[in-house]
């Protein structure tokens, strides 16, 4: 049984690529702010959050809704694809 869903919004987009975006546009603090989970908080790095959101998924749908409702502008994505989705980042 597959669970591609192609008409989702989210269809080939990572987690990654959501946290990613998400921390170019708001930064960490915003991030916590919006989303009072710890892992945008207290030490965040992309790796532990991702490590949190795929074991909670209600944390991971709070994720994917702010991804979906925020308004990213067209250079803010072109420069995301010019430095590839892979970041470190030490908040």
């Amino acid at each position: 049984m597959s669970t591609e869903q192609p008409n989702s919004p989210l269809h080939g987009i990572t987690l990654e690529m959501i946290v990613t975006r998400l921390l170019d546009h708001y930064g960490w603090e915003k991030l916590g702010k919006k989303i009072a989970i710890n892992c945008f908080i207290k030490d965040p790095s992309i790796k532990s959050s991702l490590k949190f959101l795929r074991k909670t998924p209600w944390a991971r749908k709070k994720v994917e809704t702010l991804y979906l409702r925020t308004r990213f502008s067209k250079v803010e994505g072109k420069k995301l694809q010019a430095k590839g989705t892979r970041r470190r980042v030490q908040g």
